[in-house]
Protein backbone atom coordinates (compact mmCIF):
# COMPACT_ATOMS: atom_id res chain seq x y z
CA UNK A 1 0.00 0.00 0.00
CA UNK A 2 1.21 3.48 -0.88
CA UNK A 3 -0.38 6.75 1.00
CA UNK A 4 0.12 9.75 -0.13
CA UNK A 5 -0.12 12.03 2.93
CA UNK A 6 -0.15 15.90 2.61
CA UNK A 7 0.53 17.22 6.21
CA UNK A 8 2.45 19.69 8.25
CA UNK A 9 6.52 18.42 9.65
CA UNK A 10 8.24 19.58 12.92
CA UNK A 11 11.39 18.94 13.88
CA UNK A 12 11.06 18.37 17.49
CA UNK A 13 8.28 16.52 18.64
CA UNK A 14 5.40 14.44 16.63
CA UNK A 15 2.20 16.16 15.05
CA UNK A 16 1.25 16.24 11.51
CA UNK A 17 3.24 13.86 9.41
CA UNK A 18 6.22 13.75 12.06
CA UNK A 19 3.18 11.46 14.05
CA UNK A 20 1.79 9.92 10.94
CA UNK A 21 4.58 8.16 8.83
CA UNK A 22 6.35 6.26 11.55
CA UNK A 23 3.54 4.27 12.47
CA UNK A 24 2.12 3.84 8.71
CA UNK A 25 5.77 2.72 8.10
CA UNK A 26 5.54 0.66 10.61
CA UNK A 27 2.79 -1.47 9.40
CA UNK A 28 4.21 -1.77 6.19
CA UNK A 29 3.13 1.02 4.27
CA UNK A 30 4.70 2.90 2.06
CA UNK A 31 4.47 6.63 2.67
CA UNK A 32 5.30 10.09 0.52
CA UNK A 33 4.92 12.69 2.63
CA UNK A 34 4.31 16.31 1.58
CA UNK A 35 4.80 19.17 4.19
CA UNK A 36 2.39 22.04 4.37
CA UNK A 37 4.75 23.62 7.28
CA UNK A 38 8.12 23.01 8.60
CA UNK A 39 8.14 24.08 12.25
CA UNK A 40 10.40 23.75 14.20
CA UNK A 41 7.64 22.19 17.14
CA UNK A 42 4.20 22.37 17.13
CA UNK A 43 2.07 25.44 17.85
CA UNK A 44 0.85 24.33 21.36
CA UNK A 45 3.82 25.60 23.18
CA UNK A 46 2.83 29.18 21.67
CA UNK A 47 6.16 29.83 20.00
CA UNK A 48 7.76 28.24 17.13
CA UNK A 49 9.74 28.62 14.37
CA UNK A 50 10.29 27.59 10.23
CA UNK A 51 8.35 28.49 7.64
CA UNK A 52 4.99 27.58 6.46
CA UNK A 53 5.39 26.57 2.52
CA UNK A 54 3.49 28.34 0.31
CA UNK A 55 0.90 26.57 -1.23
CA UNK A 56 2.42 26.80 -4.79
CA UNK A 57 5.63 25.07 -3.04
CA UNK A 58 3.17 22.37 -2.42
CA UNK A 59 1.86 21.77 -5.74
CA UNK A 60 5.11 21.94 -7.12
CA UNK A 61 6.81 18.90 -5.09
CA UNK A 62 3.12 16.96 -5.79
CA UNK A 63 4.07 17.70 -9.31
CA UNK A 64 7.42 16.27 -9.14
CA UNK A 65 5.52 13.01 -7.73
CA UNK A 66 3.04 12.86 -10.68
CA UNK A 67 6.46 13.12 -13.06
CA UNK A 68 7.53 10.25 -11.63
CA UNK A 69 4.50 8.29 -12.59
CA UNK A 70 3.79 7.83 -8.86
CA UNK A 71 0.04 8.68 -9.24
CA UNK A 72 -1.45 4.96 -10.64
CA UNK A 73 0.38 3.55 -7.26
CA UNK A 74 -1.13 5.41 -4.93
CA UNK A 75 -3.44 3.86 -2.72
CA UNK A 76 -4.68 7.34 -0.49
CA UNK A 77 -4.32 10.62 0.03
CA UNK A 78 -4.40 11.50 3.29
CA UNK A 79 -4.78 15.06 4.87
CA UNK A 80 -5.07 16.46 8.41
CA UNK A 81 -4.33 19.90 9.75
CA UNK A 82 -4.83 23.29 7.00
CA UNK A 83 -3.16 26.14 8.04
CA UNK A 84 -4.27 28.36 5.29
CA UNK A 85 -7.00 28.56 2.52
CA UNK A 86 -5.01 28.15 -0.48
CA UNK A 87 -3.87 24.28 0.74
CA UNK A 88 -6.96 23.41 0.04
CA UNK A 89 -6.70 23.95 -3.52
CA UNK A 90 -3.70 22.07 -3.74
CA UNK A 91 -5.07 18.63 -1.79
CA UNK A 92 -8.23 18.63 -3.76
CA UNK A 93 -6.17 18.79 -6.86
CA UNK A 94 -3.89 16.10 -5.81
CA UNK A 95 -6.67 14.15 -5.05
CA UNK A 96 -8.13 14.28 -8.48
CA UNK A 97 -5.21 13.89 -10.41
CA UNK A 98 -4.73 10.65 -8.31
CA UNK A 99 -7.96 9.24 -8.65
CA UNK A 100 -7.70 10.30 -12.58
CA UNK A 101 -4.52 7.88 -12.26
CA UNK A 102 -6.28 5.12 -9.88
CA UNK A 103 -9.98 5.04 -9.86
CA UNK A 104 -9.59 2.77 -6.72
CA UNK A 105 -7.65 5.24 -4.65
CA UNK A 106 -9.33 6.99 -1.91
CA UNK A 107 -9.03 10.02 -0.34
CA UNK A 108 -8.85 10.42 3.72
CA UNK A 109 -9.53 13.77 5.34
CA UNK A 110 -8.68 14.58 9.06
CA UNK A 111 -10.67 17.81 9.48
CA UNK A 112 -8.61 19.20 12.39
CA UNK A 113 -10.31 22.59 13.58
CA UNK A 114 -10.53 22.02 17.06
CA UNK A 115 -12.09 20.44 20.24
CA UNK A 116 -14.92 20.19 22.68
CA UNK A 117 -12.40 21.35 25.25
CA UNK A 118 -10.58 24.18 23.41
CA UNK A 119 -13.17 25.38 20.83
CA UNK A 120 -11.86 26.24 17.62
CA UNK A 121 -7.96 26.52 17.10
CA UNK A 122 -7.81 27.28 13.19
CA UNK A 123 -7.88 30.58 11.08
CA UNK A 124 -11.72 31.28 10.88
CA UNK A 125 -12.03 30.48 7.31
CA UNK A 126 -10.50 27.04 7.48
CA UNK A 127 -13.99 25.20 9.24
CA UNK A 128 -16.19 26.79 6.69
CA UNK A 129 -13.94 25.71 3.48
CA UNK A 130 -13.87 21.88 5.15
CA UNK A 131 -17.36 21.50 5.35
CA UNK A 132 -18.35 23.23 2.30
CA UNK A 133 -15.28 21.72 0.13
CA UNK A 134 -13.38 19.25 1.26
CA UNK A 135 -15.17 16.81 3.37
CA UNK A 136 -17.83 16.18 0.66
CA UNK A 137 -14.49 15.22 -2.00
CA UNK A 138 -13.52 12.74 1.20
CA UNK A 139 -14.07 9.08 0.85
CA UNK A 140 -13.25 8.68 4.83
CA UNK A 141 -13.37 11.47 7.17
CA UNK A 142 -11.86 11.42 11.11
CA UNK A 143 -13.66 14.29 12.77
CA UNK A 144 -13.93 14.24 16.64
CA UNK A 145 -17.29 15.24 18.24
CA UNK A 146 -16.96 18.86 18.28
CA UNK A 147 -15.64 18.80 14.62
CA UNK A 148 -18.48 16.29 13.65
CA UNK A 149 -21.02 18.96 15.40
CA UNK A 150 -19.45 22.03 13.35
CA UNK A 151 -19.99 19.77 9.85
CA UNK A 152 -23.27 19.36 10.21
CA UNK A 153 -25.02 22.22 12.48
CA UNK A 154 -25.81 20.19 14.99
CA UNK A 155 -24.54 19.04 19.46
CA UNK A 156 -23.99 15.46 19.34
CA UNK A 157 -23.50 13.97 22.54
CA UNK A 158 -26.02 10.82 23.05
CA UNK A 159 -25.06 8.09 20.82
CA UNK A 160 -28.45 8.49 18.86
CA UNK A 161 -27.51 11.93 18.39
CA UNK A 162 -24.17 11.34 16.98
CA UNK A 163 -25.39 8.84 15.08
CA UNK A 164 -27.66 10.66 13.20
CA UNK A 165 -25.14 13.43 13.53
CA UNK A 166 -22.66 10.92 11.24
CA UNK A 167 -25.73 10.28 8.32
CA UNK A 168 -26.09 14.03 8.33
CA UNK A 169 -22.15 13.79 7.27
CA UNK A 170 -22.30 11.04 5.06
CA UNK A 171 -24.98 12.56 3.56
CA UNK A 172 -22.42 15.48 1.79
CA UNK A 173 -20.25 12.71 0.35
CA UNK A 174 -17.85 10.93 2.86
CA UNK A 175 -19.01 7.07 3.56
CA UNK A 176 -16.77 6.38 5.81
CA UNK A 177 -16.61 8.29 8.96
CA UNK A 178 -14.83 7.67 12.23
CA UNK A 179 -15.73 10.05 15.21
CA UNK A 180 -12.80 10.29 18.10
CA UNK A 181 -13.47 11.87 21.51
CA UNK A 182 -16.97 10.51 22.02
CA UNK A 183 -18.45 11.58 25.01
CA UNK A 184 -21.56 10.52 25.81
CA UNK A 185 -23.34 11.20 29.19
CA UNK A 186 -24.68 7.76 30.09
CA UNK A 187 -21.01 6.06 28.93
CA UNK A 188 -19.28 4.85 32.15
CA UNK A 189 -17.30 6.92 34.36
CA UNK A 190 -13.60 7.28 33.07
CA UNK A 191 -14.32 5.67 29.66
CA UNK A 192 -14.07 7.64 26.37
CA UNK A 193 -15.35 6.05 23.08
CA UNK A 194 -14.59 6.24 18.85
CA UNK A 195 -17.51 5.11 16.72
CA UNK A 196 -16.69 4.05 12.94
CA UNK A 197 -19.64 4.03 10.49
CA UNK A 198 -19.75 3.09 7.16
CA UNK A 199 -22.51 0.82 4.51
CA UNK A 200 -22.35 -2.09 6.43
CA UNK A 201 -23.37 -0.27 9.75
CA UNK A 202 -22.06 1.10 13.02
CA UNK A 203 -19.15 -0.05 15.37
CA UNK A 204 -18.36 1.45 19.04
CA UNK A 205 -15.32 1.24 21.61
CA UNK A 206 -14.93 2.01 24.65
CA UNK A 207 -11.19 2.27 26.54
CA UNK A 208 -10.30 3.54 29.99
CA UNK A 209 -9.87 8.08 29.37
CA UNK A 210 -6.25 8.60 30.29
CA UNK A 211 -5.97 11.97 31.48
CA UNK A 212 -4.08 13.88 29.20
CA UNK A 213 -3.64 16.09 26.32
CA UNK A 214 -1.46 14.18 23.32
CA UNK A 215 -0.76 16.76 20.58
CA UNK A 216 -0.59 14.35 17.68
CA UNK A 217 -2.79 11.60 18.82
CA UNK A 218 -5.51 12.31 16.19
CA UNK A 219 -2.77 11.85 13.36
CA UNK A 220 -1.65 9.12 14.46
CA UNK A 221 -5.31 7.41 14.64
CA UNK A 222 -6.12 9.28 11.30
CA UNK A 223 -3.15 7.12 9.83
CA UNK A 224 -3.66 4.08 11.45
CA UNK A 225 -7.01 3.52 11.03
CA UNK A 226 -7.35 4.52 7.26
CA UNK A 227 -4.50 2.28 6.05
CA UNK A 228 -6.22 -0.72 8.38
CA UNK A 229 -9.55 0.32 6.35
CA UNK A 230 -8.08 0.90 2.92
CA UNK A 231 -6.34 -2.72 3.21
CA UNK A 232 -9.22 -4.78 4.26
CA UNK A 233 -12.14 -3.09 3.94
CA UNK A 234 -13.32 -4.59 7.44
CA UNK A 235 -14.72 -1.43 9.68
CA UNK A 236 -14.90 -3.34 13.15
CA UNK A 237 -11.42 -4.82 12.93
CA UNK A 238 -9.44 -1.53 11.59
CA UNK A 239 -11.31 0.40 14.54
CA UNK A 240 -9.99 -2.12 17.14
CA UNK A 241 -6.46 -2.44 16.25
CA UNK A 242 -6.27 1.67 15.96
CA UNK A 243 -8.23 1.61 19.19
CA UNK A 244 -5.41 -1.16 20.64
CA UNK A 245 -2.19 0.69 19.19
CA UNK A 246 -3.44 4.49 20.57
CA UNK A 247 -4.36 3.56 23.87
CA UNK A 248 -0.96 2.02 24.14
CA UNK A 249 0.87 4.83 22.64
CA UNK A 250 -1.20 7.23 24.93
CA UNK A 251 -0.28 4.79 27.89
CA UNK A 252 2.92 4.71 27.92
CA UNK A 253 3.27 8.84 26.96
CA UNK A 254 1.18 9.40 30.41
CA UNK A 255 3.53 7.22 32.08
CA UNK A 256 6.68 8.73 30.64
CA UNK A 257 5.60 12.37 32.02
CA UNK A 258 7.04 13.96 29.04
CA UNK A 259 4.75 16.16 27.01
CA UNK A 260 5.51 14.66 23.80
CA UNK A 261 4.25 10.83 22.76
CA UNK A 262 6.32 8.67 22.93
CA UNK A 263 6.23 7.57 19.29
CA UNK A 264 9.15 5.67 18.47
CA UNK A 265 8.81 3.86 22.02
CA UNK A 266 5.50 3.02 21.46
CA UNK A 267 6.18 1.09 17.76
CA UNK A 268 5.60 -2.13 18.87
CA UNK A 269 1.80 -1.71 19.30
CA UNK A 270 1.58 0.01 15.75
CA UNK A 271 2.99 -3.65 14.70
CA UNK A 272 1.31 -5.93 17.04
CA UNK A 273 -1.70 -4.45 18.81
CA UNK A 274 -2.25 -6.42 21.63
CA UNK A 275 -6.34 -6.16 20.74
CA UNK A 276 -7.81 -5.44 24.31
CA UNK A 277 -10.62 -4.00 22.94
CA UNK A 278 -13.78 -5.17 21.05
CA UNK A 279 -15.96 -2.85 19.15
CA UNK A 280 -19.66 -3.24 19.12
CA UNK A 281 -22.37 -2.80 17.03
CA UNK A 282 -24.61 0.32 17.47
CA UNK A 283 -26.42 -0.09 14.12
Amino acid sequence: MKILSIQSAVAFGHVGNSAAVFPLQRIGVEVLPVYTVNFSNHTGYGAWRGPMISPDDVREVLLGIEERGVLPQIDVVLSGYQGGEGIADVILDAVKRVKAANPAAVYSCDPVMGNAKSGCFVAPAIPVLLRDRVVPAADIITPNQFELGFLTGTEPDSLESTLASVELVRATGPRTVLVTSVERPDREDGTIEMLAVDDSGAWLVQTPYIPMKANGSGDVTAALFTAHYRRTGDLADALARTTSSVFELLSRTHESGERELQLVESQDAYANPPMQFTPYRVA
